[in-house]
C-alpha cells in the first residue's frame, strides 16, 4: 500500500494523509482513483469531504486523542488569561506602562465552568480546572450523566446550564445542531459578564452574536482559537480588547504534532495488516469486523448477495433488503454482515463496485431500504438474507464451516450437502426426475464444463433448487431452458 504523506497528487496512491491546512475536496477524492484511505492527523475532519469520500467507499480516519492534552491545556490558559488579563498586561507593560488598576482580575477558586461537549478533550479541561477550584457542569448528548459524574462533572441541560455559569468553554464538533450553540438568545440567558472560550471549531459560537455580547458586557472576555473563516478578514473580534485570540494553536505543540503524526501511521498500518479500525469517522460497520473469524462471514454475506443478484437479474430492482444474524457470536455482526451483502447484490460484474463503506449510502440512494436483525440461538450461527423484489420475497441461508462461507438453503429449497460457496456455480431451479442430472450433465459435456461437485434439495417431490459447481462457466445460460424453470451462473 502506497501512503501519500506530502500533498502532489493522489492518482497513483492508496492513502493520503493530511494536516489541518490541507483541503481535501471532492475533485481531490475524485482525482485519487486508487485511494482506499485518507488519514487526517488531528482531531477535526472539516477539511475532509466525508461525504465524498464514502460515495467513494473510501476510508477516513482521524487522530481522535492525538492532540487531547495540548487542546485542553490551550482552554485551560485561555480561562486562566481571561480571568487576570494576562495578555493585555503583557502587552501593556511592553509600551511601557505599568497600570496594575486597570488590570483587576478575578480568581478562578469557586467559579462556575460550564462545559459543553464532554469528549476526551471535554474531560481533561474539567479535571485540570477542578484543581483551581471551580464547580465543573456541563452538557453532553452523548456521553452518559453517570460516566461525566465519576469525573466530576454534573450534567444538564443547555437551558440549565446558561445562567448558573461563570464561563463556558465548547469541545464539540462543528455540524448543523452545534453551529451558533453559543448565539444572541442564548447569551441573553447567561449571566452578565460571563467569559467564553472556544478551542474546538470555529462556528460554534456566533461571532456576531458573541461581538454583540462583548460590545453590550453581556460577555465580558472571550478566548478564541478557531474562527469561522481562518485566517479571519474580518478583525472586529480579534481587535477586540476583551478578547484573547491565537491562530488555531490547539494542537500545536512538539507533543502532540508527533502524537498524531504517529498514531495516523500506526493505524493505517493495523488497518492494512487487518488488526484492527480505530478513528475512522465514516466507516463504524467496519470496527466489528476485524475480529479474527469475521473475514469469512463477510464473505458469506457477500457472496449471499451474489447468488441472489444471480437468481433474481430478470427481477430486480430491489426495494428492501432484510439480513438476519442467529448465533451469540454474531451478535455485534449485523452491520458487516448487511453492508457485505449489499455490496453482492449491486456489484455488477468483475469490475470495482461498491465496497463495505459506501453500500448502505448507495442502496439508500437506489431506494432500497436495509434492515438488519439479530436473534440469539443455542443452534448453529447462521446469517438470514432475504430481499424483495417486485412484491416477491427471496431468502438465502448460510453460515460459516470450518472456516468456509457454504450455502444451506435457497428459496425455501434445503440443500443435503451444504453448498461451499467458492469457485463457478450453476444453479437450477427444476422439478425433480432422474433424468434432471443426466441431461444438465450433458449439456455441460457439450460445453466443455466440467461437473465437480452436485448439491441437492432435501425434499423428494416438487420443484426445487439445485447447484452445481463447475469447472467454468457456461457459454450459454439459455442451454438449461428446456431443463429447468430457472437457471442462474455465477462466479464467488
Amino acid at each position: 500500500m502506497l501512503i501519500l504523506f506530502t500533498y502532489l497528487s493522489p492518482k497513483n496512491y492508496d492513502g493520503l494523509v493530511v494536516r489541518s491546512a490541507t483541503k481535501v475536496t471532492s475533485d481531490v477524492i475524485n482525482a485519487g482513483s486508487n485511494l482506499k484511505i485518507i488519514g487526517r492527523a488531528g482531531t477535526g475532519v472539516d477539511n475532509v469531504d466525508v461525504d465524498a469520500a464514502t460515495k467513494r467507499g473510501i476510508i477516513v480516519m482521524n487522530t481522535p486523542s492525538g492532540n487531547t492534552i495540548s487542546a485542553a491545556e490551550l482552554t485551560c490558559a485561555f480561562l486562566m488569561s481571561l480571568s487576570r488579563h494576562i495578555p493585555q498586561a503583557v502587552m501593556s507593560m511592553k509600551d511601557g506602562k505599568w497600570d496594575r488598576k486597570k488590570f483587576m482580575g478575578a480568581e478562578l477558586y469557586g467559579k462556575v465552568l460550564g462545559i459543553v461537549g464532554l469528549g476526551r478533550i471535554g474531560k481533561e479541561v474539567a479535571t485540570r480546572m477542578q484543581s483551581f477550584g471551580m464547580k465543573t457542569i456541563g452538557y453532553d448528548p452523548i456521553t452518559p450523566p453517570e460516566v461525566s459524574a465519576s469525573w466530576g462533572v454534573e450534567q444538564m441541560s443547555l437551558e440549565e446550564l446558561w445562567p448558573q455559569c461563570d464561563y463556558i468553554t465548547v469541545h464539540t464538533p462543528l455540524m448543523p445542531s452545534t453551529t451558533g450553540l453559543l448565539n444572541d438568545a442564548s447569551f441573553a440567558k447567561c449571566k452578565k459578564g460571563v467569559k467564553v472560550v472556544n478551542c474546538a471549531r470555529g462556528g460554534i459560537i456566533d461571532e456576531a452574536a458573541l461581538l454583540r455580547a462583548l460590545e453590550s458586557g453581556q460577555c465580558g472576555g472571550a478566548g478564541l482559537d478557531v474562527f469561522v473563516e481562518e485566517p479571519p478578514k474580518d478583525r472586529a473580534l480579534v481587535n477586540h480588547p476583551n478578547v484573547i485570540s491565537c491562530p488555531h494553536l490547539g494542537a500545536s505543540t512538539k507533543e502532540a504534532q508527533a502524537r498524531c503524526g504517529r498514531d495516523i501511521a500506526l493505524q493505517i498500518v493495523d488497518m492494512a495488516a487487518g488488526k484492527a479500525l480505530v478513528g475512522a469517522v465514516n466507516a463504524q460497520v467496519l470496527v466489528s469486523a476485524f475480529s479474527p473469524d469475521s473475514h469469512q462471514w463477510i464473505r458469506l454475506g457477500e457472496s449471499m448477495g451474489r447468488v441472489l443478484k444471480a437468481c433474481t437479474a430478470s427481477k430486480q430492482p430491489y426495494s428492501q433488503v432484510h439480513v438476519t444474524s442467529l448465533g451469540e457470536s454474531l451478535k455485534k455482526s449485523s452491520g458487516f454482515l448487511s453492508s457485505a451483502a449489499v455490496v453482492g447484490l449491486l456489484t455488477e460484474g468483475p469490475q470495482k463496485g461498491p465496497n463495505l463503506v459506501n453500500a448502505l449510502p448507495l442502496a439508500a440512494e437506489t431506494g432500497i431500504t436495509v434492515q438488519t436483525d439479530h436473534k440469539d440461538s443455542n443452534e448453529r450461527e447462521v446469517c438470514v438474507l432475504e430481499v424483495s423484489v417486485n412484491g416477491s420475497s427471496y431468502t438465502a441461508v448460510g453460515s460459516v464451516q470450518a472456516g468456509v462461507p457454504v450455502l444451506l438453503e435457497l428459496n425455501g429449497s434445503v440443500f443435503r450437502q451444504p453448498v461451499p460457496l467458492t469457485g463457478h456455480l450453476l444453479f437450477f431451479k427444476a422439478s425433480n426426475s432422474t433424468e434432471l442430472l443426466l441431461s444438465v450433465t450433458g449439456v455441460l459435456t457439450a460445453a466443455g464444463v466440467l461437473l465437480q461437485s452436485f448439491s441437492a434439495s432435501t425434499a423428494s417431490s416438487g420443484e426445487q433448487w439445485y447447484c452445481m459447481g463447475i469447472s467454468s462457466l457456461l457459454g450459454d445460460i439459455g442451454a438449461m431452458k428446456s431443463l429447468a424453470k430457472e437457471a442462474a451462473q455465477l462466479t464467488v
